[in-house]
């Protein structure tokens, strides 16, 4: 079994498709098509279901993917190591952050970063955590920033910690209060962030938690497009607190979120017992010295 066939099928899995595959592996479609039949013949399964110009994964195809996964991680995780002992002066950085909070809390890390490091290739990707943490597993970048809880398959280190505060339109009845459970937002309708952001799920647990299910009215990716969205009374927004001080609105209203489990906790994420580069463990190192206290 070759890691060249199993890079293929893993790729015409995640891609959708033997075409998108091909361009991801930077050859034809055909050389893609011809690895994972070798693969299918080699294990004497058929793995994918092919359908017009898209294929679905067999049971036995589910399998060999979860294990192929693994496998190229484990791969990636020896070449790195066998580099640093080879004394590469240079090295590279797979890092994936997110796109809430990453300039005030990531920005400066990343500027003592280059300073300090300028021969590392920091390879970047911007994802919501639930979407880094997947490729986290898949070992397509060495650490990501996410939102705590996370999976026991990781280990972390926290970054900051924060509370959540409810952003309201300055005119609602309950924008005049210190604090709110979220039990008072019972019958209010919700502006969340897009799918994939780690904050809905912390929001959504605590609205269960509380007995109820939100009414959601808008969803986002945008920052100031959702705090715009509750100053003109579409719906509730949540923001770590230093996140609503930096973007003041005359028409919004910051109410402290009293919900223990509903909390902003960042910390810096990456695979359980994962060899982690040296370029990996001088970005944590930079973390620890900007947060001693966390």
């Amino acid at each position: 079994m070759e890691f060249r066939t199993l890079r293929a099928f893993v790729e015409v899995v995640r891609q959708g498709g033997f075409s998108n595959a091909a361009k991801t592996v930077f050859t034809t479609q055909s050389a893609v098509s011809k690895a994972v039949r070798q693969l299918e013949d080699e294990l004497g399964m058929t793995l994918l279901d092919r359908v017009g110009h898209r294929a679905a994964l067999t049971t036995a195809g589910e399998t060999v993917y979860r294990r192929a996964v693994k496998l190229l991680a484990e791969r990636d995780d020896l070449l790195a190591e066998l580099d640093e002992v080879r004394g590469l002066k240079r090295g590279s950085l797979r890092l994936g952050l997110p796109p809430i909070g990453s300039s005030t809390l990531f920005a400066p890390l990343f500027a003592v970063y280059r300073q300090r490091y300028p021969g590392v290739d920091v390879r970047l990707v911007e994802y919501g955590s639930d979407r880094l943490e997947e490729l986290l597993r898949a070992g397509e970048i060495d650490l990501a920033a996410s939102l705590l809880p996370v999976a026991d398959d990781f280990e972390w280190r926290i970054v900051r910690r924060e509370p959540l505060a409810a952003l309201l339109a300055t005119g609602h009845p309950l924008a005049e209060r210190p604090s709110i459970r979220m039990a008072d937002l019972r019958e209010q309708p919700f502006v969340l962030f897009e799918r994939g952001f780690a904050l809905n799920r912390i929001l959504l647990d605590a609205c269960r938690a509380s007995g109820f299910e939100p009414s959601i009215a808008a969803r986002s990716s945008q920052i100031d497009f959702i705090v715009e969205l509750a100053a003109l009374g579409v719906g509730v927004a949540f923001l770590p607190q230093f996140m609503v001080e930096q973007r003041p609105h005359p028409g919004v209203a910051r109410v402290t979120l009293e919900e223990p489990a509903a909390r902003w906790d960042m910390a810096m994420v990456w695979r359980r017992g994962a060899y982690l580069s040296h370029a990996a463990r001088a970005w944590l190192a930079i973390g620890a010295e900007a947060s001693p206290g966390s």
